[in-house]
């Protein structure tokens, strides 16, 4: 069976700037929850922040994957779910060109991707599991777009924040997203003061409060 549900814009401009100056590193600080551990991007550095748009298909068939370019917008994270396939790829170098005339802001893979040398030389932003010459196909078995969906242990739902950099990618609910990214910046905004501290000769332990530890 095939779903197609309307697309979710659940990330606002004002969401997105914070992103584009947000660490998942630091959020890291914060939360254990929406990491997606496993994923590796194919070059650094590399950033990007933006809407999710969910995709989810069985293994060897890629029809939603195409019908999923029809329906992004400039800013979009396409993310797609494999239902597990970690040997296959679902993402090339003709998709890769579709989705940088498209101005999307990065693609995630939940399995493998292929065609790398063309994905290079567009730039465009994509994390996988790996790569792999073996592909899926359009057999027209069942797909869905815009749904929840699962990548390495996180519940992704359409309109979700994602934001990524060469340390790893996060997930949030734009409601709970908002908190964590105003509470990232002054994280990273503080950072330069505890250095001017460092060079003065105070440890990190006293500064961070590790010392008590060892009294």
């Amino acid at each position: 069976m095939f779903r197609l549900h309307p697309r979710v814009q659940g990330v606002t401009p004002e969401l997105s700037s914070i992103y584009n100056k947000v660490m998942p590193s630091t959020i890291g600080h914060m939360t254990d929850f929406g990491f997606m551990k496993g994923l590796q991007p194919l070059f650094r550095p590399i950033h990007f922040a933006g809407n999710a748009v969910t995709v989810r298909i069985p293994h060897m068939d890629s029809s939603a994957v195409h019908k999923a370019l029809d329906i992004v917008e400039p800013g979009d994270v396409l993310v797609i779910d494999m239902s597990g396939d970690t040997d296959r790829s679902c993402w090339g170098g003709i998709c890769s060109y579709i989705a940088k005339t498209k101005k999307v802001a990065g693609v995630i893979v939940a399995g493998c991707v292929n065609d790398v040398q063309e994905i290079l030389d567009l730039q465009l932003p994509v994390f996988s599991l790996g790569v792999s010459p073996l592909t899926t196909r359009i057999l027209g078995l069942e797909g869905e777009i815009n749904t929840t969906i699962s990548i390495c242990g996180v519940a992704v739902r359409p309109g979700d924040l994602i934001a990524a950099d060469g340390d790893g990618v996060f997930a949030a609910d734009p409601r709970d997203a908002m908190k964590y990214g105003l509470e990232a910046i002054q994280i990273q905004d503080s950072e330069a003061e505890l250095k001017r501290k460092l060079d003065k000769g105070i440890s990190l332990a006293s500064i961070s409060g590790a010392d008590k530890w060892f009294e």
